[in-house]
């Protein structure tokens, strides 16, 4: 089973979530998060949601319904 850009979708409050946490302001924030999923260093199945690495953000998605449940930005390793 692989991740299917096409059938992603997100609730109004996770629209807030998504651009509160990731400070999107003029944007729809699923074609963000399918962007960015898109070009994504990792994407990695963990339970019942999937988790797409990006190069600035992490993006949560429930395996079952396609549902974006939140993004966050990235932390900068500390070396």
């Amino acid at each position: 089973m692989t991740l299917e850009l096409e059938k992603l979708h997100t609730t109004p409050m996770g629209v807030t979530r998504i651009k509160r946490n990731l400070g999107l302001r003029d944007c729809d924030a699923v074609d963000f998060c399918k962007e960015q999923i898109a070009k994504a260093d990792e994407i990695i199945r963990k339970g019942k949601n999937w988790y797409a690495y990006a190069k600035d953000s992490i993006i949560t998605i429930n395996a079952h319904s396609y549902t974006i449940i939140t993004a966050h930005k990235r932390s900068k390793s500390k070396i």
